[in-house]
């Protein structure tokens, strides 16, 4: 299960990051974060990018609606997701894992 975080202004999500990986997309949960790999290198912010770039298009937000809000240099990190409740983004996660499932 997927450890959500609620904030005044959204939700957190923690992301457990690959870079470098040969494919990008969202992998599974791992250790109760969504698990994420994506082709761009670990360096100045590249990686870190593409991550919002995925799960904009993962969970149809615009990209300014997801910010990063820890873990900029680390694999483990999180993602405020504006104006979004901890109930929407568990149904959104369950959806898209259950349709990569199939």
């Amino acid at each position: 299960m997927i450890r959500l975080e609620s904030s005044s202004e959204g939700t957190i999500v923690p992301v457990r990051a690959h870079a470098g990986a040969r494919r990008t997309g969202l992998r599974n949960l791992y250790d109760g974060a969504l698990r994420i790999d994506v082709t761009a290198a670990p360096e100045k912010g590249k990686a870190n990018q593409a991550i919002v770039a995925l799960l904009s298009d993962l969970f149809e937000l615009p990209k300014s609606a997801i910010q990063l809000v820890g873990g900029a240099s680390s694999p483990r990190k999180k993602f405020l997701f504006y104006g979004l409740s901890e109930k929407q983004v568990h149904e959104r996660v369950t959806r898209l894992l259950n349709d990569a499932a199939s």
